[in-house]
């Protein structure tokens, strides 16, 4: 009997453990078919993000879909920003979930308040920066 109830919690943390990495299989299986109709797209744990013409899309991953969408056009966007974690915009600027993030994307739009978007890694937060900066050096 002792030594059932040292292997139950063993037990229960691989119970635990299948099931966290079934969870976020059916995230990752839901993003791709998400992804399906943008050009550009990437997926993170805060955060999907699609890209078609001149369309942003983001918003929340979950098993059942993507939630909390959000929009913007790019013909809208003034400037975008790259705030990583441990620089003083970061700490100054980030708000809400996006603190947990190790970058955001801050898009300023003309007369509204900027979006962000959270990034778990901050070198590939570094890359949409890049491709966003340039596409809207296109479109001016």
């Amino acid at each position: 009997m002792l030594h059932g109830l040292l292997w139950l919690p063993l037990l229960v943390f691989f119970f635990w453990i299948t099931w966290a990495g079934w969870n976020e299989y059916k995230k990752v299986e839901t993003y791709k078919q998400w992804a399906t109709q943008f050009e550009r797209a990437k997926y993170d744990i805060y955060a999907a993000l699609g890209q078609s013409e001149h369309t942003l899309t983001w918003g929340l991953p979950t098993r059942q879909g993507i939630i909390n969408l959000q929009q913007v056009q790019l013909d809208n966007v003034a400037m975008v920003d790259l705030l990583v974690k441990g620089e003083q915009p970061f700490k100054e600027q980030v708000k809400g979930s996006a603190k947990k993030g190790a970058a955001v994307i801050q898009l300023s739009r003309k007369g509204e308040n900027p979006c962000q978007i959270p990034f778990t890694d901050a070198e590939l937060a570094q890359q949409w920066h890049g491709f966003l900066t340039k596409t809207l050096e296109a479109i001016a």
